[in-house]
């Protein structure tokens, strides 16, 4: 892995989950070619239509753990209890040798962790949704939780949101294509910094 001082430009998308930052980093990757998604790891199940390697690389907790001890992560959290998320070096790596730019969509403190260590080699942007009693409707509608989960998303949101003055921008998804277009300004801008 690079030394700090060798670092390349990073975007950072974080948010309570719910909020809509999935669906802009989405259509950020669309919009600028350079940017190359970093995948990240988790312990948690797969979800409705996602793929291992594409949308995440779905670990047991026990593969997860041996990569944390080997030191594979540049950061891992438990966001729920017994279910890690973590970014891996070698995605780093192998957005960096393809001369990428890298794009994140992480928890709010794996968000927090990137932008301590690579400081102004990153652009961190805090995704909020409008209350948390709509990103309890959007979560609801997503039909992919248990009534159990979505308590336990909502609860750790109202937590999350308390991180967001550790981000460079805060993106209000009130309407989706307004937050779209605030975000695409904000990475075009940093890109051509």
């Amino acid at each position: 892995m690079a030394t700090t001082n060798n670092y390349k430009k990073v975007v950072i998308f974080s948010a309570p989950s719910g909020s809509g930052k999935t669906t802009i980093v989405h259509h950020l990757l669309a919009k600028f070619p350079q940017l190359q998604f970093s995948i990240s790891a988790t312990t948690r199940p797969c979800r409705g239509q996602e793929v291992h390697g594409k949308d995440y690389h779905f670990l047991t907790v026990e593969e997860f753990h041996k990569k944390v001890n080997g030191g594979e992560f540049i950061e891992w959290e438990e966001v729920y209890t017994g279910r890690y998320y973590g970014t891996l070096k070698s995605e780093l790596d192998r957005i960096w040798d393809a001369g990428g730019t890298v794009i994140f969509d992480v928890d709010v403190k794996g968000g927090v962790n990137i932008k301590k260590l690579l400081g102004n080699n990153a652009l961190a942007i805090f995704v909020m949704p409008p209350s948390v009693e709509e990103l309890r409707k959007r979560l609801e509608s997503r039909q992919t939780d248990s009534t159990e989960d979505i308590e336990a998303r909502v609860k750790l949101a109202e937590q999350e949101m308390t991180y967001s003055k550790y981000f460079d921008r805060i993106v209000v998804n009130n309407k989706l294509n307004d937050a779209i277009k605030e975000a695409e300004q904000l990475v075009e801008d940093w890109l051509k910094e």
